[in-house]
């Protein structure tokens, strides 16, 4: 364990509800994705998509209850004349199943890079979507899609592009219907995290300053 504290960490256990294929090499190692079917108090599963090493799913099969310690992490895929933003867990480690824990909890650091889209519910409940960009290793930085309900979107609401959150809560799944250029329409699957606990943060310049006061 660092005594750093992570800006991006995830833990989820859940069935593999796929079956496990190549995805990509990068550095001449060849990477994997599949989806984990993460169960809520609910009902219902989100379905998360995992990306791994082949040293860390040479041995797993399609149902088999595991856990996932890692990142969730995002890049530009090419889609037409636009790009989409993907979004995965990228595993460090993958476990045994274990007893008794939360099989879906997640926390970020990062800063908010569009203005908070702040609405209602047609049964009045509040929401506020913010996009994180999470910094990682060798400069480059992860974007996010949070969505925040209640009080935490009221917190949200009308904060700064800029403003630096600690944000602790869980990865989520669900669908939409997308309507196509030429009129098709498809169901996709938008992955984004809940925020259960929010933190602002100050930035590392303004610390500086106040301590210099």
């Amino acid at each position: 364990m660092k005594n750093e504290k992570q800006t991006n960490s995830v833990f989820l256990q859940g069935r593999i509800g796929s079956t496990i294929e190549y995805s990509h090499d990068l550095y001449g190692e060849r990477f994997y994705e599949f989806k984990l079917n993460v169960p809520r108090l609910s009902e219902h599963l989100d379905v998360i998509p995992i990306t791994a090493s082949e040293q860390l799913v040479n041995s797993l099969k399609e149902d088999e209850l595991i856990a996932v310690s890692g990142q969730f992490r995002s890049f530009n895929r090419p889609d037409g004349e636009r790009s989409r933003l993907i979004l995965s867990v990228f595993a460090r480690e993958i476990l045994p199943p274990l007893a008794e824990v939360n099989p879906n909890t997640a926390e970020l650091i990062g800063y908010i890079c569009k203005p908070p889209i702040y609405r209602t519910t047609p049964f009045n409940r509040e929401i506020c979507d913010v996009l994180l960009a999470v910094n990682r290793a060798y400069s480059k930085s992860d974007y996010i899609p949070c969505i925040a309900w209640g009080k935490n979107a009221r917190l949200i609401k009308n904060a700064p592009v800029g403003q630096k959150l600690d944000v602790s809560g869980r990865i989520q799944s669900r669908q939409y219907t997308k309507r196509l250029d030429d009129g098709d329409v498809q169901i996709r699957t938008a992955y984004e995290f809940s925020i259960g606990a929010v933190e602002f943060m100050q930035k590392e310049s303004e610390v500086a300053s106040t301590s210099d006061d």
